[in-house]
């Protein structure tokens, strides 16, 4: 066997299938953004999603706080901005500032859309059980949009120490699901 043990550290490398997020948040008047790759689908429709955030982000306070976020689905042009989001804290500087992106009002909650961001998911915070424990938070999809004029968005996926996958060549086969 040609196999080789792997650091238990590693596994997320093996098993990270979401693409890199940007979630974006309001707080009075000051918006923030920060960088997640540790999400998942829970439910179909309504649309749930699971978010693991730290609580040692400045954004776990807002969510917990207002209940409510912005899901932004940047594409690979976007990668520099989306690692410096990740390598940086809302608490002292404006990163939509600082990083270039523009805020676009919501319809649903009051966090801001990415404009740069191929898809937009505004959510709701709809249970916590998991937060204390895990930092997993459970959101409703209230509303979604996409940039349908974007063909075969690329997105980037996180592999740990500042690797990236990027979205490959797409394949069809056929399936019972819709």
């Amino acid at each position: 066997m040609a196999k080789q043990s792997l650091p238990l550290s590693q596994v997320y490398k093996l098993i990270e299938p979401e693409p890199v997020v940007l979630v974006s948040t309001m707080n009075g008047g000051h918006s923030n953004v920060m960088t997640m790759s540790w999400h998942m689908m829970v439910d179909f429709e309504p649309p749930l999603l699971a978010c693991v955030i730290s609580n040692g982000d400045y954004t776990f306070d807002i969510i917990k706080k207002t209940k409510e976020c912005v899901i932004n689905i940047p594409t690979v042009e976007l990668a520099k901005e989306v690692v410096g989001c990740g390598n940086t804290t809302g608490r002292n500087i404006d990163k939509f500032k600082k990083f270039g992106l523009t805020l676009v009002a919501a319809s649903c909650v009051r966090a801001p859309l990415i404009d740069e961001c191929y898809a937009n998911l505004e959510c709701k915070v709809i249970d916590t059980k998991m937060v204390p424990k895990y930092g997993i938070f459970i959101v409703e999809v209230v509303k979604a949009w996409i940039d349908r004029s974007q063909k075969n968005p690329k997105t980037i996926h996180h592999q740990g120490n500042g690797v990236f996958a990027v979205d490959g060549k797409i394949i069809k086969l056929p399936s019972k699901m819709k």
